[in-house]
């Protein structure tokens, strides 16, 4: 541990959280108003999976006229958004803009929070940190795009387009789609941050790659599981097209782990320099 990280007392180390934490907010502040003054633009980006011109929907409407399947065609369907409230509209352009200005500046919230531990933290530890945080943040990403180009339209088509009756017909309200959108982002990035997890808890030495093989039946019951929450559509392409991706994940985090315990075990039998 640093000099620093031992000088300061704990009303300095809360002294500097808040400084740090004052700064985030700021920063999510000003982007936050920005994205709100871009009103068109952002819900532009947010509201395009309700679209039949989506950029999944033009693909797949492609793929069925070259291949001849008419089931693919996915252009031919049209969902109308409404306000049910006089103040929703406001409130959810609101917390839209935040949300977008929190994803803008998050490699800048990273790179705060990182400076703010990074004290406290040995020089290998600091070695390993700043890869952990800059891994986490591209599969949290991935999660999210994924589920914005992919998991969210099919399952917003499904269920907006679903009828238990030709008498009943659907009216979308514009924050049932938009908690939808923004939770089902998060579950999805969330759950991306899986290898990143594993390769830490490896670390601390909780978890081993013999222990993950052996419970890899478990762990696809959990899985499967996990993006039926996440996929309320009930369809298995939807329910395969989430959990895949997570199973790959697993996969993959069996490999980081066992890497993490090689290397552990060759720095504990390299001897010490005299």
């Amino acid at each position: 541990m640093s000099e620093r990280a031992e000088k300061m007392s704990f009303w300095s180390h809360l002294d500097e959280l808040r400084k740090v934490l004052l700064r985030i907010l700021t920063a999510i502040l000003v982007a936050g108003v920005v994205a709100f003054c871009f009103k068109d633009i952002l819900f532009s980006i947010l509201l395009a999976p309700q679209r039949s011109d989506f950029v999944l929907y033009r693909l797949l409407d492609r793929l069925g006229h070259v291949w001849h399947v008419d089931s693919l065609g996915m252009t031919d369907f049209h969902v109308q958004l409404i306000s049910t409230q006089l103040t929703s509209q406001f409130f959810i352009h609101m917390y839209a803009a935040f949300a977008a200005g929190a994803v803008i500046v998050s490699p800048y919230i990273l790179f705060e929070l990182f400076r703010f531990v990074s004290p406290a933290l040995y020089v290998e530890e600091k070695h390993y940190a700043f890869p952990a945080l800059i891994w986490s943040f591209l599969l949290f990403s991935l999660g999210v795009l994924l589920n914005y180009f992919i998991i969210f339209p099919f399952s917003f088509r499904f269920l907006a387009t679903y009828q238990v009756s030709a008498e009943v017909p659907n009216m979308i309200t514009l924050s049932s789609y938009m908690e939808a959108l923004l939770m089902m982002s998060l579950l999805l990035g969330l759950m991306f941050e899986l290898p990143v997890l594993c390769w830490l808890f490896a670390r601390l030495g909780f978890l081993t790659s013999s222990f993950m093989r052996n419970k890899r039946r478990y762990a696809v019951v959990i899985i499967l599981i996990a993006a039926a929450v996440i996929t309320p559509t009930g369809d298995a392409f939807t329910l395969a097209l989430v959990s895949l991706p997570v199973w790959a994940l697993y996969e993959i985090s069996i490999l980081v782990v066992a890497a993490s315990q090689r290397k552990s075990r060759a720095k504990k039998n390299t001897p010490p320099v005299e």
